[in-house]
């Protein structure tokens, strides 16, 4: 067990005053997953030595990993439970919204694109080119890094093997523009038979660095990426902006409106890799 987990883990046992086993059980699961990303990102980090920073961490990590709005709320109640049992309560803040964590059924743009100086600080080509499929076909940070051409590229789509996606469920996503032909051309001179991630690293090797290239390059908040490909694949299909981007809200639709605005939520859901067309209002409002 890493040094990280064993501290949560034991810091968990010494508190017995709480009597619900569910809520127990569910508090252990969260604290150990938040003690696997920082072990990840911080190696020789102790649990009494947490800073706010490590707790911004964490938040940039769940939305990375396009967790639910309820579930981060819930982790942030965890997370303040544990600030407290270390001493540690100012740690972090009193508001979820301070984290971009709005209340179930809000809303948040976080739509955002790749500046160019920016993206050239970016050394690392493999990064570099799955920040780029990120923005071009609207993949998570997983899923472009295990991004494997020779497999997915079947040239007017691209298919994700179940293996490399979130909750493994395969998808298509088809390739609809000369842009994105281009950039699937670029990935295969580049890997090879391989993936986005150099034969001389594994996955997690190559997430951090993919982590530290993106920090020092000064770009953030890259599930934002996802965003954009929603909301540029919505106004594709419905033919005006959704709402988060300043288009009409669905409350004011009728008619064949409504039902292209139907169509294009349950478009842009499968492609993302959701089940529920109602996921659609994180990236598209509503």
């Amino acid at each position: 067990m890493r040094q990280l987990n064993h501290d949560f883990k034991e810091i968990l046992a010494r508190d017995p005053r709480e009597r619900s086993h569910g809520t127990r059980r569910g508090r252990a699961y969260a604290l150990d997953r938040m003690a696997t990303a920082l072990d990840r990102r911080f190696p020789r980090l102790r649990a009494w030595n947490l800073k706010g920073r490590h707790v911004e961490f964490l938040v940039a990590d769940w939305k990375r990993r396009d967790l639910s709005m309820g579930t981060m709320a819930n982790y942030m109640a965890h997370l303040r439970w544990f600030a407290k049992a270390i001493g540690k309560p100012n740690i972090v803040r009193r508001s979820n919204a301070g984290y971009g964590i709005v209340k179930a059924g809000g809303t948040e743009d976080r739509a955002c694109g790749l500046a160019v100086d920016r993206l050239a600080r970016v050394t690392d080509p493999h990064v570099r080119m799955a920040l780029r499929m990120e923005l071009a076909f609207g993949l998570r940070r997983e899923e472009a890094i295990k991004f494997s051409p020779s497999y997915a590229d079947r040239g007017d789509r691209i298919v994700l093997e179940a293996s490399t996606t979130k909750g493994g469920r395969a998808r298509e996503i088809p390739v609809l523009d000369d842009g994105q032909r281009r950039l699937l051309d670029e990935v295969r001179a580049l890997v090879g038979g391989g993936a986005l991630i150099p034969s001389h690293r594994n996955y997690r090797e190559q997430l951090r660095v993919y982590e530290t290239q993106t920090a020092s390059a000064g770009l953030t908040n890259m599930h934002g990426l996802r965003y954009t490909y929603a909301q540029r694949r919505y106004e594709d299909i419905a033919g005006w902006k959704p709402p988060l981007a300043g288009g009409p809200s669905q409350a004011g639709l009728t008619g064949a409106r409504e039902r292209m605005d139907r169509q294009a939520r349950t478009t842009v859901a499968r492609e993302l890799g959701h089940n529920r067309r109602a996921i659609s209002e994180r990236y598209l409002g509503r």
